[in-house]
């Protein structure tokens, strides 16, 4: 069964099963919820407590996390850090008080089962008046679908990483650039990319070439649909449920007010375009007024494909859809380069007064350097990066890492990739203020510095070097404390990075209405940071939500601890 079915109330049966599923005309195998995809719309309250009893009918273990949920380390469903999993034929009783409202989803935290249909939605109303005034709402789940076994997919990447990417440059573009740019500049872009061997068009791992992007369990033929009746205030709960898509989500000819991200309130901001990353969600308003059809696209991030849905009036009364715009390609700010070049894309670069744009080659380390692997030179003093890391400073080292971004920026008040240059409005993350006062004003007590790292030809991913295999220890936080997390992106890759059981303070600047978030996109040769308060004591995943990535060894446990309790 396709769409959106809900389940509402405090007690709930979730069956996990395999069944088949029909995408787009085309049939294939499914780990579903209840026979459905997504799995049911689950409607909870703020303040109830919900019971909900996980029947197992796989073959395999299986689990559910709930996604952005406050509640006890226990019930998170992180199988060999929270619990053992639920077994075959088993049932497992999840129970929790519901401590918030807003817009959450849930998936399986087993394998890769996620990729193969394990997610569903979930709202919780507010227990007093919602700020957000609107006349009928929709959840848009959006998601990835591939008919082929998702452990096929990454024994592919593990072999070849861009397997998928079938949008290399072409002799035609060669050609384009070269009028464009001149000959001169056109070799240098050329071969500057040619010897650092990085493809400035592997922007995603997975592509349109397997995946059909889906929007409430319809591909775009199916053509998911939702009324309205002009001058109505529509709520769109938007969720990026997919294993590894990032989205550019827009309504042509129709302005959104994004209302609240990641579960939580927002000061309402217009915009026309918003990117939101592999487990974000994002609440907006519309209000058309017309009577006449729109279509919601959210078109993938590398340009090979899209989800489409229909907003209408009227019974078949449908809008165009605009054809993909031109792939983006990776710049050298992506490679965390030195500022005075960061601004600067290939087609701008004065190659010709710069030695190759300003770089010493014979200083760079190109024999370390993969697909995403960010570029590592002889930068000259940190001082040259506003940013940067010291030069000198000990960095991580092993067959995990290769590259390291020695002029890292902070990044979020940029526009993403390939949006740089449209002409209307898009959203970043420093237009985002939480609607209240942050709970927890306190300035950090200390600091943690984590980096994400690759070795993209031999598909591993990790942080500080070391895949979840590698890693003993858990990174401690102590209860009640105040600190602050940075994150160096050194890939050329944008990372949705997830912490369980606790949301961030992502740090936009110094006020105290910092948007609150439990999954930040840390774009490629980023430094960010974010805030946490350790109320939660317990084990908590803190990972990549890229699912292969997290698959391959991009994940952490934060342990919480309580040191009064202990003494």
């Amino acid at each position: 069964m396709i769409g959106l079915q809900p389940l509402s109330g405090t007690d709930f049966d979730l069956t996990v099963g395999m069944a088949k599923t029909a995408i787009d005309g085309r049939v294939g195998r499914s780990i579903l919820v209840n026979g459905q995809l997504p799995a049911p719309l689950l409607r909870w309250r703020e303040g109830d407590e919900v019971t909900l009893r996980v029947h197992n009918n796989l073959h395999v273990d299986t689990s559910i996390h709930w996604h952005g949920i406050l509640l006890p380390f226990q019930m998170d469903g992180v199988p060999g850090v929270t619990f053992p999993g639920i077994r075959p034929r088993e049932t497992f009783t999840y129970r929790f008080p519901l401590m918030q409202a807003g817009t959450y989803w849930y998936h399986s935290h087993s394998g890769l089962q996620e990729q193969a249909g394990h997610y569903g939605p979930i709202v919780i109303e507010p227990k007093d008046a919602d700020p957000v005034a609107y006349d009928r709402e929709y959840v848009i789940l959006l998601s990835d679908w591939t008919f082929e076994d998702p452990h096929r997919v990454f024994a592919k990447l593990k072999k070849m990483s861009d397997n998928y990417n079938y949008q290399q440059r072409t002799v035609t573009e060669f050609f384009d650039d070269v009028r464009r740019d001149g000959w001169d500049r056109t070799i240098d872009d050329r071969a500057m990319w040619g010897q650092m061997r990085m493809n400035p068009t592997d922007i995603a791992d997975v592509t349109a070439a397997t995946y059909t992007y889906l929007i409430n369990g319809h591909g775009p033929r199916d053509n998911w649909t939702g009324m309205f009746v002009p001058g109505e205030r529509v709520r769109l709960r938007i969720i990026n449920a997919s294993a590894m898509s990032i989205f550019d989500v827009r309504i042509p000819g129709l302005p959104m007010t994004v209302v609240q991200a990641d579960g939580l309130n927002v000061e309402p901001v217009e915009t026309d375009e918003f990117q939101i990353g592999t487990a974000e969600t994002f609440d907006v308003v519309v209000q058309p007024t017309k009577h006449q059809a729109y279509s919601l696209i959210a078109e993938s991030n590398d340009r090979s494909g899209l989800a489409r849905a229909t907003l209408t009036p009227e019974r078949g009364l449908n809008a165009a859809v605009p054809a993909r715009r031109a792939r983006p390609t990776l710049t050298m700010k992506d490679m965390a380069m030195k500022h005075d070049m960061g601004s600067m894309d290939h087609g701008s670069m004065d190659h010709g007064a710069m030695n190759h744009g300003g770089m010493d080659h014979s200083s760079m380390d190109h024999g370390a350097m993969g697909h995403h692997g960010a570029m590592k030179h002889s930068a000259g003093p940190a001082e040259d990066c506003v940013d940067g890391q010291d030069p000198a400073k000990d960095f991580p080292s092993g067959p995990g890492i290769v590259g390291r971004a020695m002029c890292p920026t902070n990044r979020l008040g940029e526009r993403p990739l390939g949006l740089q240059h449209v002409d209307h409005r898009v959203l970043v993350y420093t237009d985002l203020k939480a609607l209240e006062k942050n709970p927890d004003t306190r300035p950090p007590g200390r600091e943690l510095e984590l980096h994400l790292t690759s070795n993209m030809e031999r598909y591993m991913w990790s942080f500080d070097g070391l895949k979840f295999s590698e890693v003993d220890e858990s990174i401690v936080f102590h209860k009640g404390e105040r600190l602050r997390l940075t994150l160096v992106n050194n890939t050329m890759m944008p990372h949705p990075i997830h912490l369980h059981g606790m949301f961030f303070d992502l740090v936009t600047g110094d006020h105290d209405h910092k948007p609150r978030k439990h999954t930040v996109v840390a774009k490629p040769g980023e430094k960010l940071s974010v805030d946490i308060t350790a109320e939660a004591v317990g084990d908590w995943a803190f990972h990549c939500h890229l699912l292969y990535h997290m698959h391959a060894g991009m994940m952490r446990i934060v342990s919480v601890v309580d040191s009064e309790a202990m003494t």
